[in-house]
């Protein structure tokens, strides 16, 4: 997955909500290592400070845990990934389900499009 910026928001919130969803999504695996500040920011093509501050931010959050002789790593709490997962899953929803109604459609089509949409 290749890292998408945009000048439009703060970077390193940017890299926070990516690096986020990589979490969640399963690209980062549950207690596997976390690259390098440096190879995280060369991969992304940002400065080293800006990542740093993202992933501070994260391991405030909890997704991160940090060992001081070996790394950075993706938390091993499923419980929490999968709260974050269904968070997400949520708002994103609820954004969808708000421009079908900006588009006209009433809370019973919104339903019934969204199961003729699945099956």
């Amino acid at each position: 997955m290749s890292w998408e910026l945009k000048n439009d928001r703060p970077i390193y919130i940017q890299l926070i909500e990516q690096i986020h969803f990589r979490i969640i999504s399963g690209e980062y695996k549950s207690g596997s290592k976390l690259p390098s500040v440096r190879d995280l920011a060369a991969e992304a093509s940002v400065n080293p400070n800006t990542m740093q501050k993202a992933l501070s931010e994260l391991e405030h959050s909890g997704l991160l845990v940090t060992n001081r002789t070996s790394g950075r790593f993706i938390t091993e709490d499923q419980s929490m990934i999968q709260k974050m997962k269904l968070d997400l899953a949520k708002e994103q929803l609820e954004n969808f389900m708000e421009q079908l109604k900006k588009l006209g459609f009433s809370d019973e089509e919104v339903k019934t499009f969204i199961l003729e949409s699945v099956q």
